[in-house]
């Protein structure tokens, strides 16, 4: 079955706790702490797999969770860290953050993207140490993974992207000009999935075609399967137009073609506006006057116009070359832009609480939503840090700190975050 749009939630793993221990041995006087870290927690990786076609996968399986690193322990032993899940996509997969609908990266090339980090493992004891503080009792707990909701959409990576209504010859097309073989037949609605090819036109020189399942009208609006393929035809640097130039199922051509392209506008006013060649098939079976007619309309419309016989190779590689031309004028495969996460979106999640505990005048303070809000912080810049502040006001974190007792000069512990108290 294919799947092109799926929703899961990923998370990281937690990374390991510190350790409290004391060195103990019969000879060494004054050990001294010697606790290990926690290890990292495992991140959750995705990765493009070539072998994979859809998102069929993530229909079964919707929450995935890396490893938590390890404890540390005594002897200054470090935990060991959790390994990293890798996760596999179709290529031209777009991981979006599902309650901003944030772009996180656009799987469209080889490269790993780590979606949500693993927490860092917390101090042992040792960390703790000062001249006034020979005996630390406590260690740092490791930080929680992020943790995601993600939708996964697929949009195919093709240079050329086949129009048309059913069995106007698009699977033909592509089974002539490329080693694609979709599924050929004499009815409607043959292809029910997009079918890539590539098209060789000598060593160096090539492109991606891809077969859109037939389009029908009302499919901007989603009707039959018009809003799975239409999101297709997205990335398509040219779209190639399939008339049927008989009128053999009844149809008139160019009301088709209109409406093919009323459904794009209505789907995307951007997608419409991409630029289109124009093929009128089945011309063994069309009249003199028919061809005449179409060759007329797109050319007072301003189309280029060609024409063929699929199944035969009857122009087709006319048709090729022309596409190719045309390739060669047209800016690359859009590749979408990552989009940074509002940090507004965590500070609705207030209402999580948050925990207080006191260590020998160190205030440690836990809440998983602060995290990602402190991890978007640049503690280096002035508007950043402010906002910061105003979170731990609003949130109650500062007037707790008070209640605990906290006074001037005290240590607060955030996480990574460690600063003095000021009144």
């Amino acid at each position: 079955m294919f799947v092109d749009i799926a929703k899961i939630k990923i998370k990281a793993g937690n990374g390991g706790n510190g350790a409290v221990s004391f060195r103990r041995e019969k000879y060494v006087a004054a050990g001294g702490p010697d606790g290990g870290d926690g290890g990292r927690g495992g991140n959750i990786v995705f990765q493009v797999d070539d072998n994979l076609a859809t998102l069929a996968d993530f229909r079964y399986k919707r929450k995935y969770t890396a490893p938590n690193g390890e404890n540390g322990s005594g002897g200054r032993k470090n935990g060991r860290r959790g390994e990293d899940l890798i996760i596999r996509v179709p290529r031209g997969t777009i991981i979006r953050e599902t309650e901003s609908g944030a772009v996180m990266a656009d799987m469209s090339g080889d490269e790993p993207f780590i979606a949500a980090k693993g927490g860092r493992g917390g101090w042992g004891n040792p960390h703790f140490a000062t001249p006034t503080r020979q005996v630390p009792r406590f260690a740092k707990n490791g930080t929680p993974g992020e943790e995601w909701e993600v939708s996964l959409e697929l949009k195919l990576l093709a240079d050329v992207g086949l129009l048309g209504f059913p069995n106007v010859g698009k699977s033909t097309l592509v089974s002539v000009v490329s080693e694609a073989k979709p599924i050929i037949a004499n009815y409607h609605f043959t292809t029910i999935t997009p079918v890539l090819g590539v098209v060789s036109l000598g060593e160096g020189s090539s492109f991606v075609m891809a077969d859109i399942p037939g389009l029908i009208e009302g499919a901007g609006d989603g009707v039959g399967l018009g809003h799975e393929f239409l999101r297709h035809v997205d990335r398509c640097r040219l779209l190639v137009h399939i008339i049927d130039a008989a009128g053999s199922e009844g149809r008139d051509p160019i009301e088709d073609f209109e409406i093919i392209n009323k459904e794009l506008e209505k789907f995307d006013p951007e997608l419409a506006k991409r630029p289109q060649i124009v093929v009128a098939n089945k011309i063994d079976l069309a009249s003199d006057e028919q061809l005449e007619r179409l060759e007329k309309y797109f050319a007072e419309n301003g189309y280029e116009y060609h024409t063929m016989c699929a199944p035969i190779a009857e122009g087709t590689s006319e048709l090729i070359s022309a596409v190719w031309n045309k390739l060669q004028t047209l800016p690359p495969i859009k590749k979408y832009e990552t989009e940074s996460i509002p940090v507004e979106l965590f500070e609705k999640q207030q209402d999580k609480g948050f925990s207080i505990h006191v260590e020998d005048d160190v205030y440690f303070v836990e809440a998983p939503w602060l995290l990602k809000i402190l991890q978007r912080t640049d503690l280096d810049d002035y508007e950043s840090l402010q906002y910061f502040q105003r979170v731990l006001n609003s949130s109650g974190i500062i007037d707790a700190l008070r209640e605990k007792g906290i006074n001037e000069g005290d240590t607060v512990s955030i996480y990574d975050l460690e600063f003095d108290f000021v009144n």
